[in-house]
């Protein structure tokens, strides 16, 4: 692991991405401490899959399953899987409760104590932050090749997220399940998805796919940033890398979408094809196609609650 040497230009990350269904916070503070880790770790990394063929850059999607972060690696551009490891966050228990607990010191101090106090609780974050890395290093061994800083830059990734997981086993949960599906899972399926976790928050569980691969779409991230919605955490997936099967709820919101649900042969309460817009196709000025896509927003902002309201209070008539 430490002997093989990276080169910056191709063995880095440069995308990081937050998985909006196992990481929940609605709290901007929280949020905002998720930005900042993942601004750190993108500013200066090494990072490469081990065993794999597939050359950098990188992106990685990180999820929360169970007791497990899952590290995602894809394609920064087509998101198309790469290679993924499950990290148990046992082994790390202890070190993320003494890393809140000396943050917390360390701010304590900066406010009031003297500056060799400040030193000395410095100097035991870094302690911290390094046994931290060098654990997180050993235990990617083999799996993902990292150096010490972008191992502590991890690991503070992994701190702020952890303490938010929202852990829903969603093979034995009862909460009713809604798919929506487009073409490349960019704009309209995610939107949609998004929209639905925001209306009911932990009381569905929304997905999105795409028939086809896509990448993430500024425009998206742009429109739903004004309505609180943070779209960076989305990372595009196609339908074929589904896991579940069963879907009280498969929303189609493309004209290839149903054909593709019919092939997949998923078990659903009810499918149904909704007509929407689709604002990557509009042409014209930077004002113009955003309206486009604030518009495609508030039509599904209001059809999605409208839809989903009794879904979520037990009964799937439509509306």
């Amino acid at each position: 692991m430490g002997s093989e040497q990276a080169a910056p230009s191709t063995n880095r990350l440069v995308t990081v991405t937050l998985d909006p269904n196992t990481i929940t916070s609605i709290n901007p503070d929280e949020v905002h401490e998720w930005r900042i880790a993942i601004y750190d770790l993108l500013e200066n990394n090494t990072f490469r899959p081990a065993r794999v063929s597939a050359e950098g850059p990188y992106a990685l999607h990180v999820s929360i399953i169970g007791n497990f972060i899952v590290l995602d690696v894809r394609h920064p551009e087509t998101f198309q899987p790469i290679a993924a490891h499950y990290l148990s966050l046992t082994p790390f228990r202890r070190l993320i409760r003494d890393y809140f607990r000396i943050r917390d010191a360390y701010y304590e101090a900066i406010r009031s104590a003297q500056p060799f106090q400040i030193e000395t609780v410095d100097m035991a974050r870094r302690g911290l932050h390094n046994e931290a890395a060098e654990l997180l290093r050993t235990r990617l061994n083999n799996k993902i090749i990292i150096d010490l800083n972008t191992a502590r830059r991890l690991f503070t990734l992994i701190c702020a997220v952890q303490p938010y997981a929202s852990r829903i086993d969603e093979a034995t949960s009862e909460l009713p399940t809604v798919l929506f599906v487009c073409s490349m899972n960019s704009v309209r399926s995610p939107m949609a998805a998004a929209l639905a976790r925001q209306a009911f928050p932990g009381r569905i569980i929304a997905r999105s796919v795409g028939v086809n691969g896509g990448k993430a779409d500024q425009f998206v991230h742009e429109v739903m940033e004004e309505i609180g919605i943070d779209m960076s955490v989305h990372t595009p997936h196609i339908l074929d890398e589904l896991v579940a099967n069963r879907f009280d709820l498969v929303i189609t919101l493309s004209d290839d979408a149903p054909e593709a649900v019919a092939r997949k042969g998923l078990e659903a309460g009810e499918v149904e094809q909704w007509t929407v817009a689709d604002p990557s196709l509009v042409e014209g000025s930077r004002d113009v196609v955003l309206s486009a896509y604030r518009e495609l927003r508030d039509s599904l902002r209001r059809r999605v609650r409208n839809r989903l309201e009794p879904l979520v209070s037990g009964s799937s008539q439509s509306h």
